[in-house]
């Protein structure tokens, strides 16, 4: 799929105009609020803090971006919980430094007019919960038996 600069800037001042109106949402499973801050949306155009995503993934992301807080406000159930504890930049003491602390990531599926999508919503020790991530599709694979598999999630929810 070919992306065009002008397509591309488009999907992203309207996914990125609408994120800002978004604030947070009541998440039915979690019994909590839900808060859709900065970090989510650089997640959406970063993998990692300095990395860049692909324009096409971005574009895919920020495309299906407007579903994230449906699925939020409709999940009754959780299909993917993770908690490890890693290195998280902080901003302490008006500098940036990495601290070694608990987090927590939901993971709620959905399909919504015809969008299969994964939304992850994370939380780190001693903060509230906020969207981290949303994933389009998944892939399917053959499984020992010969069947198809689907394949949700691979990796490191943290990158996803």
């Amino acid at each position: 799929m070919v992306i065009s600069d002008v397509d591309f800037e488009d999907v992203k001042n309207k996914a990125e105009a609408y994120y800002k109106t978004i604030g947070e949402i009541d998440c039915p499973y979690l019994k909590d609020k839900v808060l859709f801050n900065a970090k989510g949306l650089d997640h959406i155009k970063f993998k990692e803090w300095d990395k860049a995503r692909s324009v096409q993934d971005q574009y895919v992301r920020l495309r299906l971006l407007k579903i994230a807080p449906q699925v939020i406000s409709q999940s009754h159930t959780l299909q993917e919980y993770f908690e490890t504890s890693r290195f998280e930049r902080q901003k302490i003491n008006s500098r940036w430094e990495k601290r070694l602390i608990t987090v927590r990531y939901y993971g709620f599926v959905a399909i919504i007019n015809s969008h299969r999508i994964k939304v992850i919503v994370k939380e780190i020790e001693g903060g509230g919960k906020f969207f981290w991530s949303l994933i389009p599709f998944w892939k399917t694979r053959k499984g020992i038996d010969h069947k198809n598999q689907k394949i949700l999630h691979e990796g490191d929810l943290e990158a996803e």
